[in-house]
C-alpha cells in the first residue's frame, strides 16, 4: 500500500532561469574569505595594470574620476549560492584598458593581503568586469572586499577578487591562489567549472 499519491511532486517553486546548475538562491550576501580581512583606507589604496609596455597606476580619486557606472548583475559563488539582481557601482575595466596597451591574453589579479586569481583578458573587457567600489547603495565593507574589489559576474565569485590592487598581464594562463588548490582555471557557473 502506497502512502504517496502518484504524481505528487511537492510544493516546490519554479526554478529561476537565471540560476545556474547546482546553485541555490540567497537573499543575504554570505562572507567567505581565504585569510584575514585587510583594512585599507582609500587614501592608501591604489590600482595598477602592469603590461609588457610598463606600469599604469591610479589613486582612489584618479580611479573614480574616470567615471563610475551603475550595474545590476547576478553573482554566483562556487559554494552553491547565488544572489540575483545585485546593484553595484564601479569603474569598467574597458575604461582602464583604454589607457594601456597589451598583446597578452591573460591577467593575474593581485589583492592586498596576497590573494591572486587568473583570468582570460577577454573576460574583463566588452562590459564584462568592473572595479567595484559600492554594492547595494553603500561603499563596500572590508569584509566584502572594500574599498574596492574586482567584479566579474559571468564567472564564479572567487574570480571577483576582494581588496583588488592590480593586474599583471600574462602570455600564458597560470593558476592563482584557489586554482593552485584545486579550483578550476576558468570558473564558468553555467557549465559548473568548480574544480579541476
Amino acid at each position: 500500500m502506497s502512502f504517496i499519491t502518484r504524481g505528487f511532486r511537492g510544493a516546490g517553486r519554479e526554478r529561476d532561469p537565471r540560476l545556474p546548475p547546482g546553485q541555490s538562491l540567497v537573499e543575504d550576501w554570505p562572507v567567505l574569505s581565504a585569510g584575514p580581512t585587510p583594512d585599507i583606507a582609500t587614501e592608501d589604496w591604489s590600482f595598477s595594470i602592469r603590461t609588457e609596455n610598463g606600469l599604469t597606476t591610479w589613486s582612489w580619486d584618479e580611479l573614480l574620476a574616470l567615471g563610475v557606472e551603475d550595474v545590476t548583475v547576478d553573482i554566483h559563488c562556487v559554494t552553491h549560492w547565488t544572489k540575483l539582481d545585485m546593484d553595484w557601482r564601479g569603474v569598467s575595466l574597458d575604461t582602464l584598458f583604454e589607457r594601456v596597451e597589451t598583446s597578452a591574453d591573460y591577467v593575474m589579479v593581485h589583492s592586498y593581503g596576497g590573494y591572486t586569481t587568473n583570468l582570460p583578458l577577454e573576460e574583463l573587457l566588452d562590459g564584462k568586469a568592473w572595479i567595484a567600489t559600492e554594492a547595494e547603495g553603500e561603499p563596500l565593507d572590508p569584509e566584502h572586499g572594500g574599498p574596492a574589489r574586482l567584479l566579474v559576474p559571468a564567472l564564479y565569485f572567487w574570480k571577483s577578487a576582494k581588496w583588488v590592487r592590480g593586474l599583471v598581464t600574462m602570455d600564458d594562463d597560470e593558476p592563482g591562489f584557489w586554482e593552485q588548490n584545486g579550483y578550476h582555471m576558468h570558473g564558468d557557473p553555467w557549465t559548473e567549472e568548480r574544480y579541476w
